[in-house]
């Protein structure tokens, strides 16, 4: 099985999820699928059928956050090098031919979202930042064409 990097926030959050769906999320799925049985019939009961896919949904996530969890290698705070991009790192960088700054946290891809600014060291903006310095210039080559970036700093 594949190594999966979390950060230890990423880590811990999983670990979140799936106690809350091993417990509450169970527990509202048996009482929403008792109600069904007790509602109707069972050859066309849509509310059954609803919440029979719930279920599966729920337990494939629970199966994926286990395996997951076990093959997890958490990126401790001590291990980060402080001058370059890691697993963890923040990073502000400048797109060539651009005013505007961005900053992103580097992250596994488990815990990856672009629009809170994490994104996965596996993407070919976090593939292409990894281990390099502030002040450098970086090529990224994107599905939508190649750019550079500067890296005006690393936290």
């Amino acid at each position: 099985m594949p190594t999966s990097f979390l950060t230890r926030e990423g880590y811990e959050k999983l670990q979140e999820e799936l106690v809350f769906l091993r417990t509450d999320k169970r527990e509202q799925i048996a009482i929403r699928l008792h109600e069904a049985i007790e509602g109707g019939e069972l050859l066309d009961n849509a509310e059954l059928e609803a919440a029979k896919n719930e279920q599966a949904f729920v337990e494939g996530r629970i199966k994926e956050l286990e395996i997951l969890l076990a093959t997890a290698r958490v990126i401790d705070d001590k291990n980060i090098h402080p001058d370059s991009v890691q697993i963890g790192t923040k990073v502000v960088i400048q797109e060539e031919g651009s005013k505007d700054k961005e900053e992103y946290t580097i992250v596994g891809a488990a815990e990856a979202d672009p629009g809170k600014g994490k994104i996965s060291n596996e993407s070919p903006l976090g593939k292409a930042l990894f281990n390099h310095k502030e002040g450098d210039k970086v090529q990224v080559d994107a599905p939508v064409g190649a750019f550079l970036v500067k890296i005006l700093k690393v936290n």
